[in-house]
């Protein structure tokens, strides 16, 4: 018996070894996919130190400075307030960042939470979710944000909650239809008819099984939600300055652009290469997780 636990508990951890080992191969044949990685990881290690490296404060005014175009001093210029536009985009990352991993790990938890608990139960609990997930599809989210931020206030933490709790639906549609696939296999009929609880099956043997799906979801639905944090700035309801964003940042270089071009373009250009990026890695991702294509 001790033999043959060893025997199972090493081919275990190999075979997983294989699975990952085989998924980092696919993965490496998309150059963009490679390409859009690297600059999520310069992405996080920037989110992380940022503020370290920042040559300046992100709120010190000069208005000496103001209005400058790019210098060895100001490698990305100065706005009209004299801020250094480098220092705030580091500061402008890291804000970012925070987005990236609060608001869609929000969402991500919630979502599945409820599509697993109404895949697996049916009956009125799948009743009840689904028709809140119809009412999440039909109400436009971005308003339903603007309503959660305007009530609670334009901190990082009310943002976080207003974008994260209004994100959930995508999420838990797709690991509900995903659930109802297995939810009378015979792997779970055998769980059911050992004795195993309705959250032990979902730990045990649904969520593993369909957690490679859910990471591609998870990486899709980052830059929709850094794109959602980028509307509210451009609209007013964003970070309240001086705290940087590059929405308030692409905000505030509307009115200017035709004089101070660089205003617009540093901010929006980093912006636009990171939600590439992710999505980018997305798609490198949903290729090498399920070869087959598609959820």
């Amino acid at each position: 018996m001790a033999i043959a636990r060893i025997a199972v508990n090493g081919v275990a951890p190999a075979r997983r070894r294989s699975q990952l080992a085989m998924a980092w191969g696919r993965y490496k044949k998309d150059r963009l996919a490679v390409v859009g990685l690297a600059w999520v990881i310069l992405f996080l290690v920037i989110g992380i130190i940022g503020p370290w490296i920042a040559p300046y404060n992100y709120a010190t005014t000069n208005f000496l400075t103001a209005n400058q175009g790019p210098t060895w001093q100001h490698i990305m210029g100065t706005d009209n307030l004299g801020h250094d536009m480098f220092s705030e985009i580091l500061w402008s990352v890291q804000n970012a960042l925070e987005v990236a991993l609060g608001a869609t790990l929000i969402s991500f938890i919630v979502g599945v939470a409820l599509g697993l608990w109404a895949g697996l139960k049916g009956g009125w609990a799948d009743m009840v979710v689904m028709r809140l997930v119809d009412f999440m599809f039909a109400f436009p989210t971005f308003f339903m944000d603007l309503i959660l931020v305007t009530k609670f206030g334009r901190g990082m933490g009310p943002i976080l909650f207003a974008i994260g709790i209004t994100g959930w639906a995508g999420y838990a549609r797709l690991i509900r239809s995903l659930v109802l696939g297995m939810r009378n296999g015979e792997m779970v009929e055998a769980a059911r008819a050992l004795g195993a609880t309705q959250p032990h099956i979902m730990r045990k043997y649904l969520f593993p099984n369909v957690m490679n799906n859910m990471i591609v979801a998870l990486a899709f639905g980052i830059p929709g939600d850094l794109t959602v944090m980028a509307g509210l700035s451009v609209v007013g309801m964003g970070l309240r300055p001086p705290l940087p964003s590059f929405g308030n940042m692409i905000a505030a270089a509307g009115s200017n652009m035709l004089g101070y071009p660089w205003l617009m373009y540093f901010p929006a250009g980093i912006f636009a290469l990171t939600l590439l990026a992710f999505l980018f890695v997305a798609d490198g991702l949903q290729e090498a997780l399920n070869p087959k294509g598609g959820f």
